[in-house]
């Protein structure tokens, strides 16, 4: 087995154990094995931090994330939540707009885009976690969705077909893949063209050394596999994407969450847009209001 599919084999296992042991009344986090926190801790409208040791998680950071948007999605669904940020608000989805999520998890992305996109939309999750797979769908059927649906399969080999999707997002998911130059090309390849993605993501100011990016569980607690924005931006370009934006960046500790591992490059939660080119566009992306100048 190589390195990437051992990288690939633990992060599985991280999620699969996450969503065994969520019981629907203590949120799952991944930040360390293991680790959940009550419902009398952080409240109904409670998310798990993703990234970083275990800390106190508190209906204050579900409002960082979300705002009051998910509230009225039950605790079986926002107990679940992993991510980083709101990838969705800034996506500024439209009604009848096919989405595409990247790393689905338990659903919440998926549920709040399918409420945007109305009944004419379509929204596609996708993971590689059994476990997580079936909760999403537990939850599905919970919330009585019918234009979501959830796809087992790697963001490096997307079950997905070319030139179909309006808008792709992802929430604190692509710093997990050991090949993210694959997970932006097969991005741009299943986008329509003018198609945008809306990220939320962890990533740094400066390089892990060798060392840190070998431990195996900093790569899968969003830590290590992390890469510097100006990289990560520069794999977008190479994949093909224009118009690309840091929306946001915002420091790991500003989200209550220390990470201390000695001398590491510093960590942000990030939020980036960007678009695939139209046909005739020459580099120059379609904007929601139209072609942009």
């Amino acid at each position: 087995m190589d390195t990437n599919e051992k990288i690939h084999e633990n992060v599985r296992d991280r999620y699969a154990a996450i969503a065994s042991q969520f019981d629907g009344e203590r949120a799952a986090s991944c930040c360390e094995p293991n680790s959940t926190v009550g419902i009398d801790q952080i409240g109904t409208e409670a998310t798990a931090a993703c990234c970083g040791p275990q800390t106190e998680l508190t209906a204050t950071h579900a409002a960082q994330l979300y705002g009051d948007v998910a509230s009225d999605l039950p605790f079986d669904v926002t107990g679940l939540s992993l991510g980083c940020g709101d990838p969705v608000t800034v996506a500024t989805l439209q009604q009848g707009e096919v989405v595409l999520d990247l790393g689905s998890g338990g659903g919440i992305d998926c549920f709040y885009a399918a409420k945007q996109v109305g009944d004419d939309g379509h929204v596609i999750g996708v993971d590689m976690t059994d476990e997580m797979l079936a909760k999403a769908n537990v939850n599905k059927e919970k919330l009585g969705m019918t234009n979501v649906e959830f796809r087992k399969g790697n963001i490096e080999d997307m079950p997905v077909d070319s030139n179909s999707v309006d808008v792709i997002m992802s929430n604190c998911v692509i710093n997990l893949s050991p090949r993210k130059a694959e997970v932006f090309s097969e991005a741009f390849r299943v986008l329509k063209p003018g198609g945008r993605v809306s990220i939320s993501d962890i990533v740094t100011q400066g390089e892990f050394t060798p060392e840190q990016r070998a431990d195996a569980e900093d790569w899968a607690a969003c830590i290590s596999g992390a890469i510097d924005v100006d990289e990560y931006i520069g794999l977008m370009e190479q994949a093909g994407f224009v118009k690309i934006q840091v929306i946001d960046k915002v420091a790991a500790e500003e989200r209550g969450v220390t990470v201390d591992r000695g001398d590491m490059p510093r960590i942000y939660s990030a939020r980036i847009t960007a678009y695939k080119p139209t046909l005739d566009s020459n580099n120059e992306a379609c904007c929601d209001t139209g072609c942009c100048n």
